[in-house]
């Protein structure tokens, strides 16, 4: 176990640096190169634990250091001990004696004294260091108190449950390709091997457990895809039909992409700014036997010859809808960030608009909760833009049934609400005049 704390820790640390996760967490195992599996998954979710109740787990290391420690490798490995014995299934003697060991390996030599010191006060102090912090509502819900304040303003009845949903495991949902099958037939195929799925529309499957990709039945085929259930939503309601030219403009991975290609014969173009991340688009379209036209751009500048009857905007944003996805995110976002992601989403939905045929639509889309980036954005473009009119958002009956939306403001803007099936996104769809 040590390793697996000791690759955690560097992940940890970098992260706290301010590395982003998947790239921190590579990183580290650069280091271990003879790790097994078991423990290079291990140090995974040891590294995502901490991350997400690290609110609560720096609560009580603060309150065990007379000071901070000067060594961010020593603090991070604390932190990681605290998470495993606030939340894992390790018992306390295996915990304590395993991070001692990890800091044995650590070069100041007082690291090894001082890891078994505190964490055996924590172990005393349990109850007493709990009854400290339990007004604290950073350590309570294990968010920065800028993004508890603003959840607060803006969902008043919801933002405990949005914060608490953000912290458990995010479900593994998967998109049956219409093509090749559909999501009755799949279920089938599931049970026959013994995964649990749940079918939650004419196209989605969750799984009860997480697979990896190349233990999915049918992944490999192009079968199935994995994407959000709510994310799902985004090819639906582009109103896609045969033959019309549609624009993917911030497409990278490709998984809407696929989608559209999967519902219709259409004349798609996807566009991205990242030719490593278009690439996956690339593979992932191979992968489904489909086929677009790939441009390497900026959304915000790009051109094209000629306009477009559909346009999706999967703008970049905050991604405060899915922090048990990305679990770094709360600690690396900071409040004024949102305004400079407000500007860019901006200038990328002026610039699309002009590419956007007399008549055409085109789905605003963030995987954000905060307004600012959502129905703010959307009632500043109106106000700009004569032309365009806000559309109902309508579901089908099979898809409203599982998807609780709360309709911002009374407009025609939806708003997903984070829950056990489905990510927080933002949805806006447009149609020009």
């Amino acid at each position: 176990m040590y390793i697996s704390q000791q690759i955690a820790a560097i992940a940890v640390s970098n992260v706290l640096a301010g590395s982003n996760l998947t790239l921190a967490l590579p990183e580290a195992l650069i280091s271990y190169p003879n790790v097994t599996p078991q423990q290079r998954g291990a140090a995974a979710d040891l590294s995502y634990g901490t991350l997400r109740f690290y609110g609560e787990v720096n609560a009580y290391l603060t309150q065990l250091l007379e000071k901070p420690l000067s060594n961010e490798h020593i603090t991070a490995l604390l932190l990681v001990a605290i998470y495993q014995l606030l939340h894992d299934k390790a018992d306390d003697f295996t915990v304590v004696n395993q991070a001692v060991k990890a800091a044995s390996y650590a070069k100041p030599k007082w690291a090894k004294g001082l890891v078994n010191g505190v964490l055996r006060n924590f172990l005393r102090q349990k109850e007493q260091l709990a009854e400290a912090i339990k007004t604290d509502e950073v350590a309570l819900y294990s968010y920065p108190k800028w993004w508890i304040n603003k959840l607060r303003s803006q969902y008043p009845s919801a933002w405990q449950s949005i914060l608490e949903t953000g912290n458990q495991h995010p479900p593994m949902t998967l998109r049956v390709n219409i093509r090749k099958s559909n999501a009755q037939e799949y279920c089938q195929l599931l049970a026959r091997q013994d995964i649990e799925a749940t079918q939650l529309g004419a196209q989605a499957v969750m799984l009860a457990r997480p697979l990896p990709v190349e233990q999915i039945p049918g992944f490999a085929d192009g079968v199935v895809s994995v994407q959000d259930y709510g994310a799902q939503l985004a090819a639906h309601l582009l109103d896609i039909k045969p033959d019309i030219r549609v624009l993917d403009a911030c497409s990278a991975p490709g998984g809407k992409t696929g989608h559209i290609l999967e519902l219709a014969k259409v004349d798609l173009t996807a566009l991205d700014n990242d030719p490593v991340r278009l690439n996956r688009v690339e593979s992932n379209l191979k992968r489904l036997s489909l086929s677009a036209n790939l441009q390497l751009g900026d959304a915000a500048l790009w051109k094209a010859d000629k306009p477009f009857d559909r346009i999706l905007a999967d703008v970049p944003c905050t991604a405060s809808g899915i922090v048990r996805r990305h679990v770094d995110i709360k600690w690396l976002r900071r409040e004024s960030d949102i305004a400079s992601f407000c500007a860019q989403q901006a200038v990328i939905l002026a610039n699309l608009w002009q590419l956007l045929a007399k008549g055409g639509k085109l789905l605003y889309v963030t995987c954000s909760i905060f307004n600012e980036e959502n129905q703010q954005q959307i009632d500043n473009f109106l106000q700009k833009n004569g032309d365009a009119t806000q559309l109902p958002i309508l579901l089908t009956k099979d898809i409203e049934k599982n998807i609780q939306i709360d309709y911002v403001q009374k407009k025609s803007g939806s708003q997903l609400i984070p829950s056990s099936q489905y990510d927080g996104l933002f949805y806006a769809l447009l149609q020009k005049a």
